[in-house]
């Protein structure tokens, strides 16, 4: 895999670098965040390191514009902010997944590993359907009966998530894990405000609805009320 690191401190990011190579890794490295932004905007990557704290441009932002230019490269957080919040932070700005420094170099390469695989898996389907709704995971277009659904990232996860699971019930865990990357339950309302936000833009306006809330469940798509 080709992997870009932006971080600004040198010797950490030769560290990283380093381990990244001799595990059979490509590696470009940033020393800003305006400048990481460019290369990821530019670059054919399939991972990117970040750290949080950049000069020039700072990792929440940098990723937040990432994702407004629709631009998935999968992204993993470096930084000493540790807190429930700062990681919170760093998934709802667009992170894919979060790893607090000080950490073990095996376990940055495993989760770069891990962040490469799931993406490449994910790809092997490049369009996903639901009655008379396409989304195109290439051209990262939602058409439904002809009409353009504008989503945002977050959104355009969710949906993706639930169009994998057509007809079957998607649990708020499910959500969790697979959109947010937790692996523990924040007790906050993140999934039920995105999903709210998510079923007005594809249910309204249409004669059947394709979102359903499975009361105590989780979620369904399918064109059966």
């Amino acid at each position: 895999m080709r992997v870009l690191v932006i971080e600004d401190n040198d010797e950490l990011a030769g560290y990283i670098a380093a381990g990244l190579r001799r595990d059979g890794h490509t590696v470009d490295i940033a020393d800003d965040g305006t400048r990481g932004l460019k290369n990821a905007v530019v670059g054919q990557f399939d991972v990117l390191v970040i750290d949080r704290m950049l000069p020039g441009l700072d990792g929440l932002s940098l990723v937040s514009a990432l994702r407004q230019a629709r631009i998935g490269t999968p992204v993993l957080f470096v930084s000493s902010l540790g807190g429930v919040d700062h990681r919170v932070d760093g998934l709802q700005a667009g992170g894919d997944d979060y790893l607090i420094k000080p950490f073990a170099l095996v376990e940055l390469v495993a989760r770069v590993n891990a962040l490469g695989r799931r993406s490449a898996t994910e790809q092997d389907d490049v369009v996903l359907r639901a009655g008379d709704l396409h989304m195109d995971l290439v051209a990262r277009t939602v058409v439904r009966d002809g009409r353009i659904i504008e989503l945002q990232p977050r959104e355009f996860k969710i949906l993706e998530v639930l169009l994998r699971n057509n007809g079957r019930v998607v649990t708020r865990s499910m959500l969790l894990e697979k959109v947010w990357d937790f692996d523990f339950d924040p007790k906050t309302s993140l999934v039920e405000t995105h999903i709210s936000r998510l079923r007005a833009k594809i249910n309204r306006g249409f004669s059947v609805p394709l979102i359903h809330t499975m009361r105590g469940k989780g979620y369904r798509i399918d064109s059966i009320s």
